[in-house]
């Protein structure tokens, strides 16, 4: 596993561009970054902190999370809100986020602010929403302890999410048109907890182990095929990038190193490619 770059403080919501390379966040310090496949860094958006998630849009541009799901375009001005935290009662914010083929978003909402926490005891809990492709919001599921990782299958019948705080990756089976049945445990994560995660072309469902120093890799059916090691402990997300989408991805915090701006990207070659992420295709609005 090399190490591509480093010098942030928690970098999360990874996503792959083929015109771009990898696209990343720093949740603490802020911006939105770029890492070209040759390694140069640049700084797509300057600024937004609290970003957990992200996708490309069809439009050209990015969905990203924080204190709302917003979009910027590469070649626009201005932020776009798609929702905002007054989606539900309680809710301070929004954390990691899919798409589906079609191109509706999936994404969770925070009761608490997650970096700040120092407790996991009482936490408000929240919920699950997707935007669907006519821009309207529906809540699917509440109870959700701390919303990361999301992912639909390449089939569509499937829609996975990762609950960090109960340490279980759900699934959830799925309809044509979105809507989600009852949830159920894919997998459970010990000795760490489940953050970002990846689908790979094989059906597996590769699992970011925060505080567990891994990438945990499940079979379709929820059973545990690898642990691969990384170098540090706060592991928070992946993603599947390169020509052939045989490059992982694999980014990280600061947490149990000794400055906070030890996060930093890695990337391993694989040999099951990753499943390709739709791009979102719901509305932008208009720049306010």
């Amino acid at each position: 596993m090399e190490k591509l770059a480093e010098g942030y403080g928690l970098i999360e919501g990874p996503v792959w561009d083929n015109a771009r390379g990898l696209i990343y966040s720093d949740v603490i310090h802020g911006g939105v970054y770029t890492l070209s496949p040759v390694g140069e860094v640049s700084t797509l958006f300057p600024h937004r902190r609290g970003i957990g998630g992200m996708a490309l849009h069809a439009d050209g541009g990015v969905v990203m999370s924080g204190r709302n799901i917003a979009v910027k375009l590469f070649a626009g001005e201005g932020t776009r809100v798609l929702l905002d935290s007054d989606v539900t009662e309680g809710a301070v914010g929004f954390n990691d986020l899919g798409t589906d083929a079609d191109g509706r978003v999936y994404v969770g909402s925070l009761g608490f602010a997650a970096a700040e926490r120092t407790s996991d005891d009482n936490l408000p809990t929240a919920h699950l929403h997707m935007i669907d492709l006519d821009g309207s919001v529906h809540t699917l599921q509440d109870g959700i302890q701390l919303t990361n990782g999301i992912a639909v299958s390449a089939d569509g019948t499937r829609l996975y999410h990762a609950d960090s705080l109960t340490h279980a990756v759900w699934v959830y089976a799925r309809e044509r048109d979105g809507m989600l049945g009852p949830r159920q445990v894919f997998a459970k994560v010990e000795d760490g907890i489940p953050d970002g995660i990846a689908l790979g072309e094989d059906g597996s469902l590769w699992v970011a182990v925060a505080h567990g120093a891994r990438v945990d890799v499940f079979e379709p059916d929820g059973t545990l095929r690898t642990r691969i090691p990384v170098p540090v402990p706060m592991v928070t997300s992946v993603c599947f990038g390169g020509a052939e989408l045989r490059d992982l991805y694999v980014v990280s915090g600061w947490r149990g190193l000794d400055h906070d701006k030890a996060g930093a990207v890695f990337r391993m070659a694989t040999d099951v490619p990753g499943l390709p992420v739709p791009p979102a295709r719901v509305p932008v609005p208009e720049a306010g």
